[in-house]
């Protein structure tokens, strides 16, 4: 039976935006383990699908993925927090077609036109963007995003300033519009190449350890005020510390990326303390996650959503925090330096910081989307598995990365008597790790296939006299790996 779950009827505009990102996501991971096989395997699909138009593909799909997962999640819990409907429901549905239908068409052009034509076609020569990691979009589709997003910006804007304003929906706000102006300079492509390097960290590192860190520690505030029933002055005191350290160690710790591209050498040491001291709001939000569960209030129904939170805090930390850690300080940085630990960090830090608080999100507000309380006991179940082999898919992809990046070091870059292996030579020694990382990228896409089922499977959450589940000692069903039988939405 389907009954009315939805608060504010407008919230109903995030749930195309969350099936656009879980397709996008499945599609990103297919070219991950594409790339991964064209590391042993270097002709396959050539020339139709090169090594250059794959990788591309792989990490343009992230991005959009993930802000698609961002503006869903901003159009279902901003209503929420400000208690009020949504400024334009018809803008927030023409924005998303506009960037479905741009984002499948730059993807379509990677793979169909050679980049050098596709930059000829597309006016690179009067604005020269393209080519730049990351941010290889052609200059139409770059000022797609720029118009989406202010689009979405001001209709989020709008909302939060018509209704309540929470310090959740406020820091959200920051972080968004935030994201938003550091894409700007993704248009400032100078001659210099030290200014270039320096301006595109201004676009990664300011997004993925700044303002993003901004938006996961929203939305991870608000499912777990709603999954944990603690006061929500206790969640917004977490929130300010966290963002506070956030922004203090990441505008600075930009520095590490700075150590050897032909700044000034001061940039080592500032580079070194601010980046040590970057793990910190990712420890401090596990704790933070862990303490709330303790601490909450009522058994809710959505124990899966549970998981995914408390797991996207312990597995930022580990990719974020102690994966960035371990080649961050200049002294390591030296050697490890685009080497494969810089891969094993980059995979583990996304999954574990915005892969999964978007999937969190997704966990959480589907089955009202879908006109239930919550997912069925089984369809939870099928969740909490799909999270334990995507987790463990990306932690065998991660050690295996590790491992490489380490033997990669050893054989290539420590050597000071002339015996140091060639890049290529090298590259044969780590076959063994690349194959292995395959194998994690296989068990990540049946984990992810997995969590897709679960949408798929019948039945609600059934309140018993609507009464709710005490919270008995001991811990509860999320900590047991069982979705509780009884609690009040």
């Amino acid at each position: 039976m389907t009954i009315k779950t939805l608060k504010y009827q407008s919230q109903s505009v995030a749930k195309n935006y969350f099936i656009a990102a879980m397709v996008l996501f499945a599609a990103q991971i297919i070219f991950g383990i594409t790339l991964g096989l064209q590391y042993v395997i270097g002709d396959l699909f050539f020339p139709y699908i090169p090594f250059n138009v794959a990788r591309m593909v792989h990490t343009n799909l992230l991005i959009v993925w993930l802000l698609f997962g961002f503006q869903g999640a901003a159009y279902y819990m901003v209503p929420e927090e400000s208690e009020t409907e949504l400024f334009s429901t018809k803008l927030a549905n023409l924005l998303f077609w506009v960037f479905l239908v741009a984002g499948g068409l730059t993807i379509v052009g990677y793979l169909t036109v050679p980049y050098a034509k596709l930059a000829e076609l597309t006016g690179n020569d009067m604005l020269q963007t393209m080519g730049r990691e990351f941010l290889e979009q052609p200059l139409p589709t770059k000022v797609g995003i720029v118009i989406v997003m202010l689009g979405f910006l001001f209709n989020i804007s709008m909302t939060v300033l018509k209704g309540r304003k929470t310090a959740i929906s406020m820091v959200l706000l920051i972080g968004l519009w935030g994201l938003a102006l550091m894409f700007l300079f993704s248009f400032v492509n100078p001659h210099n190449l030290v200014r270039d390097k320096m301006y595109w960290w201004f676009v990664v590192h300011l997004w993925v350890e700044g303002t993003w860190e901004l938006i996961l520690g929203a939305l991870l505030a608000y499912v777990l005020i709603k999954t944990t029933g603690v006061d929500r002055e206790v969640i917004d005191k977490w929130l300010y510390v966290i963002i506070a350290f956030a922004l203090m160690s990441g505008i600075l710790g930009t520095g590490h990326h700075f150590f050897f591209i032909g700044l000034p050498g001061y940039w080592l040491w500032i580079g070194s303390i601010f980046s040590a001291l970057e793990p910190l709001p990712f420890f401090m939000m596990t704790v933070f996650a862990f303490n709330m569960v303790q601490r909450r209030r009522r058994e809710h129904p959505n124990q899966a959503a549970v998981l995914w939170a408390v797991g996207c805090a312990v597995m930022g930390f580990l990719g974020a925090g102690l994966w960035g850690f371990l080649h961050t300080l200049s002294a390591v940085n030296y050697y490890t330096h685009g080497s494969q630990l810089t891969a094993a960090h980059g995979h583990l830090a996304f999954y574990g910081a915005y892969v999964l608080v978007v999937i969190t999100l997704i966990s959480y507000a589907m089955p009202t989307l879908r006109g239930r309380i919550a997912n069925s006991p089984r369809a939870q179940s099928y969740e909490m598995w799909s999270f334990w082999v995507m987790t463990i898919g990306m932690a065998v992809m991660v050690l295996a990365l590790t491992g490489a990046g380490i033997l990669q070091v050893w054989l290539q870059r420590m050597p000071t008597d002339g015996t140091a292996m060639g890049f290529m030579a090298t590259q044969d020694q780590l076959a063994y790790f690349y194959w292995v990382r395959i194998v994690g990228g296989v068990v990540f896409l049946i984990g992810q296939f997995m969590y897709f089922a679960s949408f798929f499977i019948g039945g609600e959450h059934v309140l018993k006299d609507n009464v709710a589940t005490p919270v008995r000692s001991g811990g509860g069903g999320m900590l047991r790996g069982q979705p509780a039988q009884r609690a009040r939405s």
